[in-house]
């Protein structure tokens, strides 16, 4: 019987066991809870680094946003994104839905 766990927010190792109500990272040490963990989705940059609230991205490819002239240049950095956690854009920068992919941590 095998049953997976959620990859660690802290150190995004996959190295984790239950504990009572808890999930523990055998790897670092961190310690959540087990409802949090499954209510929650992890979004990660193109590089597998872990997103989350404030961070600060890149992009590492030109975007021309739909309904407008304008295109985000490689290379912009964006301040302050935002984690929507629905579906494929679920990354949010002044109005504009950005896909993780596309992405990089600064």
């Amino acid at each position: 019987m095998s049953t997976t766990h959620p990859a660690c927010p802290q150190c995004s190792l996959e190295e984790v066991h239950l504990q009572g109500a808890n999930y523990v990272c055998d790897t670092c040490g961190y310690e959540w809870p087990a409802e949090l963990a499954e209510a929650t989705e992890v979004v990660r940059d193109s590089n597998g680094n872990v997103l989350a609230d404030g961070d600060t991205v890149v992009l590492i490819k030109d975007l021309k946003v739909k309904g407008s002239s304008t295109t985000l240049k490689v290379g912009t950095k964006l301040k302050g994104i935002r984690i929507t956690g629905s579906g494929d854009h679920a990354v949010e920068h002044g109005g504009i839905m950005l896909k993780q992919e596309f992405l990089r941590k600064a």
